[in-house]
C-alpha cells in the first residue's frame, strides 16, 4: 500500500469519527496519543476509514447494529457510549436509540439491556433533546399472542414457524413466550421500524457468537422485510470491529447457508 492510500483510508476514517463524535480533535485519539499511537491510527483507518465508510449499509443502520452488539457484548460501557452519542450526532432519534438496546433483550437477556439503558441515560443527559420514554398497553395474553404470531410469520416466515414447532413437543411455553414476548411486545413497538430491528438483531447474535441457528432465522427475516444481502454482508462485516475476525466468519458462513437455501 502506498503512502497516498493509507492517507486516504485516514482521512476517510477520520471524517467518519469526526461526524460521530462530534468533535475535530477526537478523544479516542488523545486518550491513546501517550500510550498507543498506533492503534488510534488502526482505529481511526480500519473501522472507520475501511468498514464504516462502505455504502451498501448507512451510517445510521451501522450506529443501531455498533449499540446493538455493544449491548449484547455487555462490557465496552464507554464504546456503547461513544457510540450511543454517534448516533444522536447523526441524526437518530433517542427513542430509536431506547428500541435498539430494548430490542437486545431476548438475545442478550434483561440485564445487558437494563445496564446499556443506563448508560444512554448518561449520554441523553449530555445532549440537548425530548426525552425518549414511550409507554404502551400491552394488551390481553390473547392479543399479545395473536400480533406477536401475525408478526412472526410475517417477518421470520417458515424459518421463524420452525423454531416454533420445534419447542412443542418439550417446552411449548417456551414457544409460547417467544411469540408473546419477542414478537407480541417487542418487535411490533412503533419506535423503530423492522428492517433497523432485524439488522440490531444480526448485530446482536453475531457479536453473541452462540446464536448461529438463531442468526439464520434472522437473515431470513432482513431479507423478508425489504432488507438485502449485502446489508446482512455489511452487518456482519462491521461485527469483526467489535466481536472479532473469528465470530463474523462463523456469521458470514451462516448467511451463506442462508442466501444458498433461498435461492
Amino acid at each position: 500500500m502506498d503512502i497516498s492510500e493509507q492517507r486516504g483510508r485516514y482521512d476517510r476514517g477520520l471524517a467518519i469519527l469526526r461526524r460521530l463524535g462530534g468533535e475535530e480533535e477526537p478523544a479516542l485519539l488523545r486518550d491513546l496519543a501517550d500510550i498507543a499511537p498506533d492503534l488510534g491510527r488502526l482505529i481511526v483507518e480500519f473501522p472507520y476509514g475501511d468498514v464504516y465508510s462502505r455504502p451498501a449499509l448507512s451510517l445510521r443502520h451501522r450506529q443501531l447494529a455498533t449499540i446493538g452488539a455493544l449491548t449484547a457484548l455487555g462490557h465496552a460501557a464507554p464504546q456503547l457510549r461513544f457510540h450511543i452519542g454517534g448516533a444522536l450526532n447523526i441524526g437518530c432519534g433517542r427513542t430509536e436509540v431506547v428500541e435498539a438496546i430494548m430490542h437486545v433483550v431476548p438475545y442478550a437477556g434483561f440485564p445487558a439491556s437494563i445496564n446499556a439503558l443506563g448508560e444512554a441515560k448518561r449520554v441523553f443527559g449530555e445532549h440537548d433533546g425530548d426525552a425518549a420514554a414511550d409507554h404502551q398497553s400491552p394488551g390481553t395474553s390473547e392479543e399479545r399472542y395473536a400480533r406477536g404470531w401475525k408478526a412472526l410469520r410475517e417477518i421470520d416466515g417458515e424459518a421463524g414457524e420452525a423454531v416454533i414447532a420445534s419447542l412443542e413437543d418439550i417446552a411449548p411455553d417456551l414457544a409460547r413466550y417467544i411469540i408473546e414476548f419477542t414478537f407480541g411486545d417487542i418487535y411490533v413497538r412503533p419506535g423503530l421500524d423492522l428492517r433497523a430491528r432485524e439488522v440490531v438483531t444480526i448485530a446482536a447474535c453475531t457479536a453473541l457468537g452462540s446464536a448461529l441457528p438463531q442468526l439464520k432465522v434472522h437473515v431470513h427475516g432482513l431479507l423478508n422485510v425489504g432488507g438485502t444481502k449485502d446489508e446482512v454482508v455489511e452487518t456482519i462485516m462491521q461485527m469483526a470491529v467489535y466481536a472479532g475476525f473469528p465470530a463474523a466468519i462463523n456469521a458470514m458462513n451462516a448467511a451463506r447457508e442462508v442466501f444458498a437455501a433461498r435461492e
